[in-house]
This record gives C-alpha cells, sequence and structure tokens, in this order.
C-alpha cells in the first residue's frame, strides 16, 4: 500500500522550459547558436547540487563575454523562466494532503533558486518532506538520492509512488521497487492516483 506520494517539479508542478523562455526574448537561431556553444543546462546542473546561484551563472556568463548578458539572464529572468505553474498538478497535491497522504517533493533544484522559487509559488513550502537536490549534495538520477529518501522517510519501495517527466530519474526509482509514473501531462497522473485507490475521481479533477 502507498504510504506517501512523491513529485518532480519541473515540468509536474511548474513548467521548466529554458529554451522557450529565451526564444521569446531573441530569435531562436540566435539562440540555438548559445546553448550550442554553452551548456548552460551543465551550468545548472552545478547550481542543482549546491552550487550559489548567482555567482555560479555570472562566473558562467563572465567565461562567455559574447554571451554574456543572456547568461546572466538565467538568473535575472529566473521565475518568467520557472513558469507557469501547472495548476492541475497543484491541486492533486492538495488533494492527496487533505486525506491525510503525505506528499513529498524530490527535485533538482539549487538553493537559492528554490528559495526565491517559493516566493513566487508558495505551495513549495507545504510539502510534508522536502528532498531537494541543493540540499543534498546530489542530483537526480544519482541512486545516492533516492536512497537518502528512504532512509530519511523509513519507506521504501511499493510504500513510495514517484512521478517524474524524466525517463532516466523513473528508471533509477524503478531499482528501488517504487511505484512509478512518467508524467506527461496532469491527466494522467490523476488518473494514475485513481487506480491506486489514493483518490476519488472528483477529488482528482
Amino acid at each position: 500500500m502507498v504510504e506517501a506520494v512523491i513529485f518532480d517539479i519541473g515540468n509536474v508542478l511548474i513548467e521548466w522550459q529554458p529554451e522557450r523562455h529565451y526564444d521569446r526574448i531573441m530569435p531562436r537561431e540566435t539562440r540555438e547558436q548559445m546553448f550550442t556553444e554553452v551548456d548552460l543546462h551543465g551550468m545548472n546542473d552545478e547550481i542543482d547540487r549546491g552550487a550559489p546561484f548567482r555567482e555560479t551563472i555570472y562566473a558562467w556568463a563572465a567565461k562567455y563575454p559574447s554571451w554574456r548578458d543572456a547568461i546572466r539572464r538565467w538568473h535575472d529572468d529566473w521565475i518568467e523562466m520557472a513558469s507557469p505553474g501547472i495548476p492541475h498538478s497543484q491541486r492533486l497535491m492538495k488533494a492527496l494532503q487533505a486525506k491525510g497522504i503525505p506528499v513529498f517533493s524530490l527535485t533538482n533544484f539549487g538553493i537559492e533558486s528554490y528559495d526565491f522559487a517559493a516566493t513566487h509559488y508558495p505551495f513549495l513550502r507545504e510539502f510534508d518532506r522536502d528532498f531537494i537536490s541543493g540540499h543534498m549534495g546530489v542530483t537526480k538520477p544519482d541512486p545516492k538520492i533516492y536512497q537518502m529518501v528512504e532512509d530519511a522517510s523509513g519507506l521504501s519501495g511499493s510504500d513510495l509512488i514517484f512521478t517524474d517527466d524524466r525517463a532516466d530519474n523513473i528508471a533509477t526509482a524503478h531499482t528501488f521497487g517504487w511505484k512509478t509514473h512518467l508524467f506527461d501531462g496532469p491527466e494522467g497522473w490523476a488518473r494514475r492516483l485513481v487506480e491506486e485507490g489514493l483518490l476519488e475521481e472528483a477529488e482528482a479533477a
């Protein structure tokens, strides 16, 4: 029986499409060139492992003078980039908690960037347990972070059901025996929660 539900955040509760944001502020061809020349997702991985938010981004910007101002916008436009929210997923979180079912986060997210996001998305402070990679020093899909969740929560295997939009993150959860759902929209996740007997159809709407 499921004892807790675990949500990823990016592209599950909040949309996370940096390329889309940059396409709004520069020609697509220019954005593609920048992302080819600069490993911006690698930069963000450093932040997700606990590196300082602004300092890391501005240091990368300094290494690429021709892209300096655009790279800095990864920090300066953070809320615009980490948006919009996904209301149906947020309702599912609250519906589970209303029934007394614990909801955890398991997210690749920086320390300061998470705190900043929480000023815009208050629900980020409402999980029953937070598992934020920046504080843990390790990111999904490294098995270590899943083991840390089990050790901290006292739950394991099919006690847990986890949704994430990345197949590699789901694959590692499978090796721990967790129930999983590859997120491709809140409607499918809602159906899965109903199938698991965690919510009624009306509660999952």
